[in-house]
């Protein structure tokens, strides 16, 4: 624990503790997110930010706001609300950061499943038992988060002494995708009835290749879209409106200096920003989110 984080704890903690029942569902997503944090001490840290941020907001908008002569009463009115919506607006944020962070693991997991699978239904082939075959796999760290996964299954039967019925209902607790969940609860379902768990895993895994590939061709065929979108709207339509513009300042219409400063505009903001966003589009829209 940071000193930051035990300075909020010891400031806040006991204004903190008769609420924690209201953000049960705060306390899950840090769970899943990995986050190795309390409740208690993530909101601690939250609100203390956001009560610094109050105060240093402020008095910097009530300077900012007092330079346009509103007046001192409307000016730290109107500063006093600013920094409000802001430092909540901040809270907000630092509440929905697990989730952010959940839904990036998520991703990667259901990258790696298909091929994680293949792996398992491999070592698992050997007849060796569960807990063996995901020790094994525990290794293969080129699997991420499928292999961290794997990981804390073997700690909880390890450093625990969990069975492997028990360490794999964990597991299906704490895992943010669901496709993983459901390929825990099916091995937990067949190592209980005594079913053959290759055949299964080989099965499975066939189930996530075709559903990857069915994901990767959607992204091929979004993917040009994206690109006959951006090469006409914003490559030609750049290069149109550069050359109508400056058509206009040879015709004398139009102020050459506003003419200038709109391409400038336009060739160092708009253009940049606009790439930019396409890229995050794409990057989300990928299936591994590459």
């Amino acid at each position: 624990m940071s000193f930051y984080t035990k300075f909020a704890l010891r400031t806040l903690g006991r204004y903190i503790e008769p609420h924690l029942n209201l953000f049960s569902e705060l306390k899950k997503d840090l769970k899943k997110s990995r986050m190795r944090i309390s409740l208690e001490e993530y909101l601690a840290s939250s609100i203390l930010t956001c009560l610094l941020l109050f105060i240093i907001e402020l008095p910097l908008f009530s300077f900012i706001l007092s330079l346009l002569r509103l007046g001192v009463f409307f000016s730290v009115l109107m500063a006093t609300v600013l920094s409000i919506f802001i430092s909540v607006i901040f809270f907000l944020l630092f509440r929905s950061y697990p989730k952010f962070t959940i839904r990036d693991r998520k991703r990667a997991i259901d990258t790696t499943l298909p091929f994680a699978t293949i792996y398992l239904s491999t070592i698992a082939s050997s007849g060796l038992p569960m807990f063996k075959v995901f020790e094994i796999f525990s290794k293969f760290k080129e699997h991420g988060e499928v292999s961290k996964e794997a990981e804390r299954i073997v700690t909880d039967m390890k450093a625990f002494g969990l069975n492997v019925y028990d360490s794999l209902e964990r597991a299906v607790e704490r895992t943010p995708s669901e496709e993983f969940r459901d390929l825990l609860w099916s091995i937990l379902s067949t190592v209980r009835a005594g079913g053959d768990i290759p055949t299964y895993l080989s099965e499975k895994a066939k189930s996530f290749l075709n559903t990857y590939r069915r994901k990767l061709s959607e992204f091929a065929h979004s993917l040009s879209i994206y690109l006959e979108i951006y090469l006409t709207v914003l490559v030609l339509g750049a290069i149109f409106f550069t050359i109508l513009t400056s058509v206009m300042t040879g015709i004398g219409g139009v102020s050459k200096m506003n003419i200038v400063f709109i391409q400038f505009f336009l060739i160092f903001f708009f253009i940049p920003l606009v790439s930019f966003a396409f890229i995050v589009l794409i990057k989300m829209a990928s299936p591994g989110g590459e």
